[in-house]
């Protein structure tokens, strides 16, 4: 039977909204720190240690997850994430932060980083005439796990306790994710043949290339780079966006928590949209607007004292920043295919890890040596202004690309139809 393309992203989606509630790590520091008395920087190294083994797993189990496919790796993903939440229940329960890394840390991370790219390829398969609205539906599912699990850990952790919130959570995202692995799989052939021939897809791949043949490729690394540089504005802003709010345009703390909520919104909304849009204005020239955004905010944010201003340019970054994780595969798609989509993705997600390591300790370096945010504005603008550079080549690239393509293609079409002259 013929599986349904919408359900496919349906299934993608209830994968990646799973993994994406550990976002909402938050919400559980101050009540583990009251009950169990273990240290803030205790704490936040589990979610430290999630968060970069994630984008490493990704790299690192990539080749794993294109020989499994889908289905098999988004279930040993469930099992891994499912583990490490209801495992972090127990160590809250054995009060052993140790073992809360373990958990919470190394399993979920893992799960975490497979359970990313096990879907994202698949997707783009069955999505070839919307590679950007594809991988956004995904993508915008795991911006908005935190939204879903921030309330709902809260509310359980006052009702039934902390190790139970996680035990209950734990098994709710095991069942989920294994719902969604269920019905995921890669189209057959025919599926996407026919949409090609009523004219419904355009095939928008440069070439099929291996993952070892894409990163010989110069391609590769400049899409890296921009994306490391993406990330690691995205994740400094993020990492301090309600103190540097409250020092430079006066909000309150109150003022600044409704802001790092809308945040979410914008880090979320910029995953569909801005990948949405990519399909219609090309994804090259969605990265030349991601860094021309971001130049200009980050120039402007040191005389910006309108509160009103500042977290206008505050949702504009974290929404460029959102866009730039679901334009990646869809991009990368476009430059090397779809031949080893996941490996290559995977190969990109380092960034991620790499980004969440250097963002939040360059601000606070430069923001401990000075006692300003200023400092890390006039960083980041220089930052920013490289990767305009590089888009901006990468674009001219890509479109040399594409006419050399066309070239080869008129040529393969003209030998066809003269071969055909002489045969008959």
């Amino acid at each position: 039977m013929k599986k349904n393309r919408w359900l496919i992203a349906a299934s993608a989606i209830a994968i990646h909204l799973s993994i994406g509630g550990a976002y909402a790590y938050s919400v559980y520091k101050n009540p583990i720190a009251t009950e169990l008395g273990w240290d803030a920087s205790q704490i936040t190294i589990a979610f430290t240690i999630m968060m970069g083994l994630a984008g490493f797993a990704a790299a690192l189990f990539g080749s794993t997850v294109e020989k499994l496919g889908p289905r098999k790796a988004a279930m040993v993903a469930a099992v891994l994430f499912g583990l490490g939440q209801g495992g972090a229940g127990i160590a809250i329960a054995m009060d052993s932060v140790v073992l809360y890394w373990l958990t919470y840390g190394l399993l979920s991370g893992l799960g975490m980083g497979i359970g990313y790219i096990a879907p994202v390829s698949t997707l783009v398969k069955w999505f070839p005439n919307r590679r950007g609205l594809a991988t956004g539906m995904a993508v915008l599912g795991f911006g908005s796990g935190a939204l879903i699990t921030a309330p709902v850990a809260a509310n359980l952790m006052q009702a039934v306790g902390i190790s139970n919130t996680y035990y209950i959570l734990g098994i709710s995202y095991f069942l989920l994710m294994i719902a969604g692995a269920l019905y995921i799989a890669p189209p057959k052939p025919g599926d996407v043949e026919d949409m090609v021939a009523t004219g419904k897809a355009k095939s928008q791949e440069i070439a099929q290339m291996s993952a070892r043949e894409a990163v010989r490729t110069k391609q590769f690394w400049m899409l890296w780079s921009m994306h490391l540089i993406n990330v690691t504005s995205g994740l400094m802003m993020i990492s301090v966006a309600s103190p540097m709010a409250q020092e430079i345009a006066g909000l309150s703390v109150a003022a600044a928590a409704t802001m790092v909520g809308l945040m979410g919104l914008f880090n979320g909304g910029g995953r569909l949209l801005w990948a949405a849009g990519s399909d219609y204005i090309g994804r090259s020239n969605v990265f030349v607007i991601f860094f021309t955004i971001q130049l200009i905010a980050f120039i402007t944010l040191p005389f910006t004292t309108n509160a009103i201003l500042l977290q206008l340019f505050i949702f504009l970054v974290v929404s460029c920043y959102g866009g730039g994780f679901s334009n990646l595969p869809a991009f990368a798609s476009d430059l090397f295919g779809t031949k080893q989509l996941g490996v290559i993705h995977g190969y990109l997600l380092t960034t991620w890890s790499l980004g969440g390591i250097f963002g939040p300790i360059i601000v606070s370096t430069i923001h401990e040596a000075t006692n300003s945010y200023i400092p890390v504005f006039y960083l980041f603008s220089f930052l920013i202004a490289i990767s305009l550079g590089i888009s901006l080549l990468l674009r001219s690239d890509l479109n040399k690309l594409k006419k050399q393509r066309v070239k080869e293609e008129e040529k393969s079409k003209n030998k066809g139809k003269q071969g055909a002259a002489a045969h008959s």
